[in-house]
């Protein structure tokens, strides 16, 4: 897996699972903009880079467009190959992107581009983007401003090391990008809802500098996290926990 940052590779080879059921989903909001705004309807070829485990792929598939979905660690691609069996699914990464020159209407890359952020995978996704063709970056982004939920993020947030992460920015230095037009946001508001166990545990546990820790420091973030659960009214009632996130949309298209 050349090219996949250690975090990536180690983390998510281990907690593949744990992501699936524990990451959000995306708001419905974004259905009629994929279809209506930029284009993504049958007769489409667009590209997942850094599928993971198909939470964004299978929206793209449901806009009907010929979905191809390309992700490095195989833990990932054989939950997604479970999944969404319809989809191309191939190995690949940002740097050697499995794809004809010039034979893709649109990559997408939702919560992946912080990981590849570089002018090498920009230069990749230019060569196989159609004249025009769209590049779209997505991110499920906690909302932060709710107070247990930026206490959850002081407990993980010593474990980072090097970990590349959306809310460091390093990713928005490439842009404006030379053959892209000006980036174009987006934004969405968002509530993943279901019981706490899934929606704030598996989705904290499966975080990839988390899920790359030594047992015995997991099995300490998995008892801090499940104190705070307890502390909180509403993580902690009968009812289901509904995690707040905004969801960031960003796209430009390629001028040349």
């Amino acid at each position: 897996m050349a090219d996949v940052h250690r975090m990536a590779e180690q983390g998510y080879q281990n907690a593949a699972a744990t992501y699936s059921a524990g990451r959000p989903d995306y708001p419905d909001t974004l259905d009629p903009i994929l279809r209506d705004e930029l284009g993504i309807t049958p007769g489409k070829t667009v590209l997942d880079l850094g599928a993971g485990t198909g939470k964004f792929t299978a929206r793209l598939a449901a806009t009907g467009a010929a979905v191809i979905a390309v992700e490095p660690v195989d833990a990932m691609r054989n939950e997604l190959a479970a999944a969404l069996p319809m989809v191309d699914l191939r190995a690949g990464n940002a740097t050697a992107i499995p794809a004809d020159t010039a034979s893709i209407d649109a990559v997408f890359c939702a919560q992946a581009f912080h990981w590849f952020a570089t002018a090498e995978a920009l230069a990749e996704i230019r060569r196989v983007l159609k004249p025009d063709g769209l590049l779209g970056l997505v991110w499920n982004v906690r909302d932060e401003t709710v107070d247990w939920v930026a206490g959850l993020t002081d407990l993980i947030t010593p474990y980072e090391d090097d970990t590349p992460r959306y809310r460091h920015m390093v990713w928005r230095a490439l842009f404006p990008a030379a053959d892209f037009s000006e980036l174009e946001e987006t934004v969405c508001p968002y509530a993943h809802e279901g019981p706490a166990e899934q929606v704030v545990l598996d989705r904290f546990m499966s975080i990839s500098f988390i899920a790359s820790q030594p047992l015995a420091v997991r099995n300490k973030i998995e008892a801090d996290i499940r104190r705070l659960i307890g502390q909180t009214p509403a993580l902690s009632g009968p009812a289901p926990a509904a995690f707040p996130y905004v969801t960031r949309l960003y796209t430009c298209r390629k001028t040349q």
